[in-house]
């Protein structure tokens, strides 16, 4: 018999280490209360699957993920990654923030070594609980040969994500995750791991997160009648990048397009994405005060969109600046 591959997985908390008063209960619940090894233990499957190793990286609802979390688990990630008996990680995470963390972690783990999140939609006391299926799941891709070299990759409800295309398009259904754009990479199926196509955006190194401080970027929204208030004062406050939470196809109200133009001819980086869910913002810029000066998106949402302008503004501020090459970026990642 053959030597079980070492799976680490890291944990951070989320509704996959959810408890509840009631077992009836799958809305109402403590996120983060449940240690990483009680989750394992619940999970008998897992030890023919994998040597296991656990760490408990964090214990938060991942409402309040941040950037420092998000540096303590990008650093332990590429920890183990490199260490050469590793054949996998796995890191659970709760499903708030969990598709801003996959962009991250697609960005700054380019490694071979399979890096799988998962996460689940019910606590670990719920009836029908999703979390040790996906538990198993996860595990079962990241000791597979065939998930070396794809990416970080999100392992939810029996299908396999691209870790930058995932997105959560439900409040609480178990099968809240998809691939809007692409759809899934794959499938597990009890034993059984397929992959159907390859993702193509992959990075060949990965981007370092900052050091010190993190740039100030954060997103605004275009809707009916905005304002300019809010915009004016996040270009006061030193913002280095805005990203519009945009109409249909990046299409900015006029008042707001104007306020974004001031923004980026005074330095400020500006993305344009879309509200909608799905689809990819054109280029060029529609018509607009603008127009020349803002970046798109391309297919990411504006969550994921942020997380991709925060590093690269880190690794180069100059390109706040120069929306020809921060374009370059988007388009290559």
């Amino acid at each position: 018999m053959s030597k079980l591959p070492r799976i680490v997985v890291l944990a951070t908390g989320g509704t996959i280490a959810g408890s509840a008063a009631s077992a009836a209960s799958s809305a109402h619940y403590q996120a983060a209360t449940v240690p990483v090894t009680a989750l394992l233990d619940a999970v008998p499957a897992l030890k023919s699957v994998a040597r296991l190793e656990a760490e408990q990286v964090a214990q938060v609802d991942s409402k309040d993920m941040g950037f420092a979390l998000w540096a303590r688990l990008q650093a332990r990630v590429a920890f183990w990654c490199a260490q050469p008996d590793v054949a996998g990680v796995v890191v659970t995470h709760g499903t708030d923030t969990l598709e801003e963390t996959a962009m991250l972690l697609h960005l700054s783990c380019a490694v071979p070594v399979p890096v799988v999140m998962t996460a689940a939609m019910r606590p670990s006391t719920s009836l029908s609980a999703d979390g040790p299926l996906n538990l198993l799941d996860a595990v079962r891709v990241a000791a597979h040969p065939e998930a070396r070299g794809r990416g970080v990759l999100v392992v939810l409800n029996q299908q396999i994500h691209a870790a930058r295309d995932v997105v959560k398009a439900h409040t609480s259904a178990v099968d809240a995750f998809v691939s809007p754009v692409g759809g899934p990479l794959g499938f597990v199926q009890d034993e059984l791991v397929s992959f159907m196509r390859a993702p193509l955006r992959r990075v060949e190194r990965s981007w370092p997160l900052p050091a010190g401080e993190w740039p100030l970027v954060e997103i605004v929204p275009s809707y009916a009648q905005p304002s300019r208030i809010v915009v004016d004062a996040l270009v006061a406050a030193g913002a280095a990048g805005l990203v519009v939470a945009a109409a249909g196809n990046g299409s900015i109200h006029e008042a707001l397009a104007a306020a974004l133009a001031d923004a980026a001819r005074a330095g400020v980086a500006v993305v344009r994405s879309s509200r909608t869910g799905a689809g990819h913002v054109s280029i060029p810029a529609l018509p607009n005060p603008g127009a020349g000066l803002f970046v798109s998106a391309g297919d990411l949402n504006p969550y994921k969109a942020r997380a991709l302008l925060l590093l690269a503004l880190a690794r180069d501020p100059r390109l706040a600046a120069d929306p020809g090459r921060l374009q370059q970026c988007f388009a290559q990642c």
